[in-house]
């Protein structure tokens, strides 16, 4: 199967979190397309930046260009290589069994991928100026169909939400700013917290901006998340509640920041959700601890201390069955239902609990709102182990939420 991209319009086409449309592609396919051919067609095509590709730099329409590839006798993906591109659908279009067509907007804004086959090159006009051109022309001839939406694998893991595919022509300064807006706001996840849905974006838009223009790889945004992260611990172990709060507040934005970064640049790696994931699972036990430990906790008899151990025993628990849960589901239990989603909002996650926290403090009430954390924490652990047991052991007919 090849992949044949169109340079005609790619020197036209805006950059889209300041990745050229070409270099967007590239990174799209090299997720999506391992072992497909790539063919660059069109003035402009050129091997540079793109290791293996074929290069056609001829001039002649598309359509004369489309065709003499199908000629030789292989299907092909078709797409412009000035539209931005959903990686998923790549895949989905490579892996698809027969012709179809895949299109978003209207008029000059339509953009269209085509998986097509060798014995529907003479139904192209050999004039068409563009893939919509040879779209319509195959869709009027019935040789060619849309793609069937309930087939495309709209569930995204990382999300916990499904989100049709996308695909844009980005021509112009306005219409970048618009899908830029709207690509970090498909980017949130279908179930979080409410700091992280509703506190957060005006912060965290910026400074993805600021991120994406400079060129920040996300795993360095990462790794000053993680020293802010132990930074906080030494912090709140010796009481210093307003510095420790404010590396774990600048932690908690950043969090948001590099899983952002990573995802509208196409440059999340295995190292790097290792480091994101990984800190997230570990860091809150020793936060907790150091409540307490800031608090006056100093001894194993002292009821805060005991508070800490039965706080981090729940959140354990909590972790294993959240992981029994996405076992028996196949996926996050925030996404089984609307009623799971709704609680992620409010259950004692790290955002959730370390603002308990800091209001208590805040009041003069440290102590009152460490056992409210504590007893949150064994609710939340409470509500999953009876809502893994229902939907992963007794009904079994949860599906993930659009």
């Amino acid at each position: 199967m090849k992949l044949w991209i169109d340079t005609s319009a790619v020197a036209r086409a805006q950059a889209l979190f300041g990745l050229p449309p070409l270099e967007r592609l590239r990174r799209s396919a090299a997720k999506a397309s391992e072992g497909a051919q790539v063919v660059l067609s069109g003035p402009g095509a050129s091997p540079a930046g793109w290791r293996g590709a074929e290069v056609d730099a001829d001039a002649a329409p598309l359509g004369a260009r489309l065709r003499r590839a199908l000629a030789g006798g292989r299907g092909l993906v078709a797409i412009d290589g000035a539209n931005v591109i959903d990686p998923r659908l790549i895949a989905f279009l490579l892996r698809s069994a027969r012709p179809a067509v895949a299109a978003r907007g209207e008029g000059a804004a339509r953009a269209v991928a085509l998986r097509l086959e060798p014995a529907q090159a003479e139904a192209i006009p050999a004039d068409a100026a563009d893939l919509g051109a040879v779209a319509d022309a195959l869709l009027a001839a019935g040789r060619i169909a849309p793609v069937d939406e309930q087939a495309f694998p709209a569930y995204v893991d990382k999300l916990r939400r499904s989100l049709p595919y996308w695909l844009h022509v980005v021509a112009d300064g306005a219409t970048r700013k618009r899908l830029e807006r709207q690509m970090f706001w498909e980017n949130y996840k279908g179930s979080t917290d409410l700091l992280t849905r509703w506190v957060y974006p005006p912060i965290v838009w910026p400074l993805v901006l600021l991120c994406t223009r400079l060129r920040i790889h996300p795993n360095v945004v990462t790794l000053v998340s993680i020293a802010f992260t132990i930074a906080a611990v030494p912090l709140f172990a010796r009481g210093d509640w307003v510095a420790g709060f404010l590396c774990a507040y600048a932690m908690s934005v950043l969090d948001s920041v590099d899983g952002k970064v990573a995802r509208l640049t196409l440059t999340d790696s295995k190292i790097g959700n290792v480091l994101d994931h990984g800190i997230d699972q570990v860091h809150p036990p020793f936060w907790y601890f150091a409540w307490a430990w800031g608090l006056g906790a100093r001894t194993p008899a002292d009821p805060l201390y005991q508070a800490a151990l039965w706080l981090i025993f729940f959140y354990f628990a909590d972790r294993i069955v959240l992981a029994i849960a996405k076992r028996r589901l196949g996926f996050a239990l925030h996404a089984a239902t609307r009623l799971d989603g709704r609680v992620r909002s409010w259950i004692a996650r790290r955002n959730i609990t370390m603002t308990i926290m800091a209001f208590a403090l805040l009041l003069g009430q440290g102590p009152a709102g460490f056992w409210i954390v504590t007893a949150w924490q064994g609710l939340t652990f409470g509500w999953h182990a009876a809502r893994t047991i229902w939907l992963g052991f007794i009904s079994r007919s949860a599906r993930p939420e659009a």
